[in-house]
């Protein structure tokens, strides 16, 4: 039966509704959540983050930063500027893009047997204070007046667009799972003729992807245009194999149109560090730094930046991101088990569900929030969706346990 509220569940909705219209098409972050009866946030499922991969920061954070004289120069002492920290993340860039060794270690060579491209210098790189940073630095400084972007997606790549640029919308098919076909993309950016092209790959809120192959067909058919923006935000989850982590961005070097922004949130669990960084031409780069972005990353940010150079836990880092992995794995094959709602199938740490029983996603947000402490992302606020659909998060086994106990309670009621 379709959920009907309490009156104690109403109340929660009408101030969870309060809160949302001051967030805009995000969903209130669990912080701005803490005042409010009834809105104990247990488990978070409505943002991002390999948890694991948390844990595997606060290790190293307790090990290197235990000692008080070393937080204290964290926190008094400038950071880096953004250049010097460019530096680091393009080194990491070739870490992360190491093979397993015979020896079962990572090896210092990266795999060029797929690209011919050059590495990739600092001077290719903006380092962001989130991807919202690094997008909207895009967007203001690169895009013209007309830019065409799939939906659904993350309504930042909507909102941030300038006044005076129009939008195009590329509308994905529920029928075809949100799919982004890239012969069809083409067809309509030949049409309308836009400058600039975003692609989100794995998509969001979907999870939908795009194989190496047709974005490298993609990107040579849009040469002339004025800008290419490819989010790699969530890549890391695309596939097992280590060459994924090094993502698009080395093909910067072949493509000076392309932008690809990559946030390190969603696979690092490191949201509250706030830390992102965009791979793009070296004049482009500097047109952003020409204008700000000087001091933009914390020096707690910097501290995460040294660790994506520490071969250690680049090592243990892999582990994670395989388990997360074969946890999101499961957890589709749970949530397909559910007769009330339909997944789509993901390569993110996330899912896109539709509710089939007649219910609402804001009516299923309260209820999950209320007696179960669950957070999810109600979507009926996103473009390009018709119909109740949420968005979860993908987070440890146990906690996805939780989620598929509570909802197959709610939809046996």
């Amino acid at each position: 039966m379709p959920i009907r509220l309490t009156a104690a569940e109403k109340r929660l909705a009408k101030r969870l509704a309060e809160i949302k219209k001051k967030s805009g098409s995000h969903s209130p972050s669990p912080a701005m959540l803490r005042d409010i009866a009834g809105a104990t946030v247990k488990h978070d499922f409505c943002f991002l983050s390999n948890s694991h991969a948390t844990d595997l920061f606060l290790k190293y954070w307790k090990r290197n930063l235990g000692n008080i004289k070393r937080l204290r120069k964290l926190i008094e002492l400038y950071p880096s500027q953004n250049r010097t920290l460019a530096e680091k993340l393009a080194h990491s860039l070739l870490l992360k893009g190491a093979l397993p060794s015979s020896a079962g270690g990572m090896s210092t060579t990266p795999d060029l047997a797929d690209s011919a491209t050059p590495f990739l210098k600092g001077d290719n790189i903006f380092v962001g204070n989130g991807a919202t940073e690094v997008i909207q630095a895009v967007l203001h400084n690169f895009s013209g007046r007309k830019i065409l972007v799939p939906v659904p997606t993350f309504s930042p790549y909507l909102e941030f667009v300038p006044k005076g640029v129009k939008i195009i919308l590329h509308r994905l098919e529920k029928r075809k799972d949100f799919r982004l076909d890239i012969h069809t993309l083409l067809a309509q950016v030949k049409k309308e003729k836009p400058d600039t092209v975003v692609i989100i790959n794995p998509n969001n809120p979907d999870g939908g992807f795009v194989s190496a192959r047709n974005v490298r067909l993609f990107l040579t058919q849009l040469k002339r245009i004025q800008t290419v923006i490819l989010d790699e935000s969530f890549i890391h989850f695309a596939n097992t194999s280590t060459r994924v982590l090094q993502g698009s961005a080395r093909l910067v070097r072949e493509f000076p149109n392309l932008a690809v922004i990559k946030s390190l949130s969603k696979d690092f669990g490191i949201a509250g560090l706030r830390l992102s960084y965009g791979v793009m031409s070296e004049k482009r780069v500097s047109s952003l730094l020409e204008n700000g972005y000087l001091w933009n990353v914390s020096g707690f940010g910097e501290y995460f930046l040294n660790l994506l150079n520490n071969r250690g836990f680049m090592e243990e880092y892999e582990k994670a991101r395989l388990l997360a992995i074969r946890e999101r794995d499961v957890f589709f094959m749970q949530l397909s088990t559910l007769k009330d709602i339909k997944v789509y199938p993901s390569s993110a740490n996330l899912f896109l569900v539709e509710l089939l029983d007649g219910s609402t996603a804001n009516n299923l947000t309260v209820r999950l929030l209320a007696r179960y402490g669950i957070y999810i992302r109600s979507c009926g606020d996103k473009v390009g969706l018709r119909g109740e659909f949420f968005r979860i998060a993908s987070r440890k086994r146990a906690e996805n346990n939780a989620l598929i106990a509570a909802l197959t309670d709610i939809f046996s009621q």
